[in-house]
């Protein structure tokens, strides 16, 4: 599951490509949680084991996308035209 996080005073945003073992549901309560806590971080843990610490006092959003079925690799597809 891809997030992108969104930080106060910063024009780039954090993508983090998380691991399929976590649930958009989860991962709104585990936001919601941190986000409740004044002075915490928000930990997440990429699919390499990278972890990633985010002040939740300078998040802005969060957008949760949906998990990954499938891997992209950055080609497009071939495109076949027909001539009359």
């Amino acid at each position: 599951m891809e997030i992108r996080i969104g930080v106060t005073y910063s024009p780039k945003e954090i993508e983090i490509d998380l691991a399929d073992d976590i649930t958009g549901d989860e991962l709104v309560e585990k936001i919601s949680a941190s986000v409740g806590e004044e002075g915490s971080m928000l930990w997440l843990s990429d699919r390499k084991g990278r972890r990633v610490g985010i002040p939740t006092a300078k998040l802005s959003y969060v957008e949760i996308g949906a998990p990954r079925t499938e891997r992209r690799v950055g080609f497009t597809p071939s495109v076949t035209t027909i001539s009359p």
